[in-house]
């Protein structure tokens, strides 16, 4: 009887064989993870914030409150599914987020309009922070998706940063 001897016949069916390690999956699919709660938990905020906005600039932070809410919300499902594919499961529990995020919940009661900007400025500064620390792994495993996927959510972070920063500015 003649033995097989190449990897494909010896790897289990359902394992992933994708040029990049198990080990660098992991440490991805890790940072991927913290990537999502961060998004998530700037979501909610963002979308708590524009429930509860008041004052002088409603109509203008209503409005831009929803347009950031909205892209955040048609962020996740991209992150999440990167990190499915890469053979993890995605978190998705509350409490998941919660030990995952780099972020602060939403304050229990809802500041002055110029003070949930400030609170939004931090809170896409830090997604970018968690997004930029997941690079090196991800060049060392040379996975371009995830970087192609990293680098559009720093374009949008840093940028939508720096607006909410020029309405603080004097």
């Amino acid at each position: 009887m003649a033995k097989k001897n190449s990897a494909k016949s010896a790897a289990k069916p359902d394992a992933i064989n994708i040029g990049i390690s198990a080990k660098d999956r992991e440490t991805i699919t890790l940072g991927l993870s913290r990537l999502l709660a961060d998004t998530y938990t700037l979501y909610l905020t963002t979308h708590n914030f524009h429930w509860n906005v008041t004052g002088p600039m409603f109509n203008t932070l209503h409005q831009m409150f929803m347009v950031q809410y909205t892209e955040l919300w048609n962020a996740v499902d991209p992150i999440a599914e990167r990190i499915r594919a890469l053979g993890s499961v995605a978190p998705g529990s509350y409490a998941q987020f919660a030990a995952l995020s780099s972020l602060p919940d939403a304050p229990a009661k809802p500041p002055k309009a110029l003070e949930m900007v400030r609170i939004l400025v931090e809170g896409h500064e830090g997604v970018a922070r968690t997004a930029r620390a997941l690079f090196a792994a991800v060049g060392q495993a040379s996975d371009e998706p995830t970087a192609d996927l990293l680098t559009q959510r720093l374009t949008v972070h840093e940028q939508t940063a720096w607006m909410l920063r020029s309405l603080l500015e004097d």
